[in-house]
């Protein structure tokens, strides 16, 4: 393609963001209301959008979407026949990873009960658990895991990956998710950063957690239907585990739900990737999609079909 590439976006942030662009005509749609005429040959979804809003696609001419989420978890399903679909690899790493960092240090030295001390004046310097010195298990070894791992090796921590078959690469052994109960009981840590799938729905159940140690953290990242929410508060309850979840089942999670309350739970409202960091990366993404079609190319991060 080398001229006339149409590129739908959802908002006047981005088309402000994006400029003017020699070949490429920008509209404005966010999946509501009437689709605009003709082919749209780039379309950018909003960001935290559900996927069911892909439906309004359904006779619309669309080349690619590109999503500004990493996961695509619903999309296959209501996606038309045709359609290209893209997620924002690359876009959310960094902060994702950082966050869970920031919720490991947290939970490790106490950060959310020296606050509410805070609050009525208690001194506690009761000691706390550290991170340096921690074996850590990340399950989910994709870009997530990746960015995780680079940043807690700095903390001095012991990282053990883990993905979906078992692999070498420089730094030794990536283990297979056929060995997670050999390695859960061994790690104190266990951050969990895998897309969800029919294979991963519930991956954390209540097996998966009785096997990790008295007074272990888990971390997720991923997807709140990763984890049996039921569980998750059975361990917590009882003070055995305690966990970091930047995300819940359901989503929002409800303001009278014992999790929020629980000793030991600590909660973010899915804002992984919402930082500072996200738009920018959105827009070179966008960027470079668009310099790729416009030189008949093939778009990177492709997901589906």
């Amino acid at each position: 393609m080398t001229a006339g590439l149409r590129v739908c976006l959802p908002d006047q942030k981005l088309v402000d963001a994006l400029e003017p662009m020699a070949g490429v005509e920008f509209v404005q749609w966010d999946l509501t209301g009437p689709a605009p005429e003709g082919r749209l040959d780039l379309l950018v979804p909003a960001y935290m959008g559900k996927p069911t809003a892909l439906a309004a696609l359904e006779g619309v001419d669309v080349g690619l979407v590109q999503s500004q989420s990493i996961g695509y978890d619903g999309v296959a399903s209501v996606l038309p026949a045709g359609v290209t679909f893209a997620n924002a690899a690359g876009v959310h790493e960094t902060s994702t990873a950082e966050l869970a960092v920031g919720m490991m240090v947290a939970s490790q030295r106490g950060i959310p009960e020296f606050v509410r001390n805070q609050e009525n004046g208690t001194w506690d310097n009761s000691q706390r658990p550290s991170l340096a010195d921690r074996r850590v298990l990340l399950v989910g070894y994709g870009g997530v895991g990746k960015a995780i791992e680079a940043r807690l090796l700095p903390f001095e921590a012991e990282v053990t990956r883990m993905a979906s078959r078992a692999r070498e690469d420089e730094r030794g052994t990536i283990y297979g998710i056929d060995s997670l109960y050999e390695q859960l009981p061994l790690h104190e840590i266990v951050a969990v950063s895998v897309p969800l799938s029919e294979q991963t729905e519930k991956l954390v159940d209540a097996k998966f957690l009785a096997a990790m140690p008295d007074g272990a953290l888990l971390v997720n990242v991923a997807r709140g239907p990763v984890a049996d929410t039921d569980a998750l508060l059975a361990e917590t309850s009882n003070g055995r585990l305690r966990v970091a979840l930047d995300v819940t089942d359901p989503e929002p999670l409800p303001a009278d739900h014992p999790l929020w309350t629980t000793p030991g739970v600590l909660i973010t409202p899915h804002v992984g990737g919402a930082s500072s960091a996200m738009f920018p990366r959105m827009v070179r993404l966008l960027r470079k999609q668009i310099g790729l079609l416009l030189e008949g190319k093939d778009p990177v991060n492709v997901v589906l079909p």
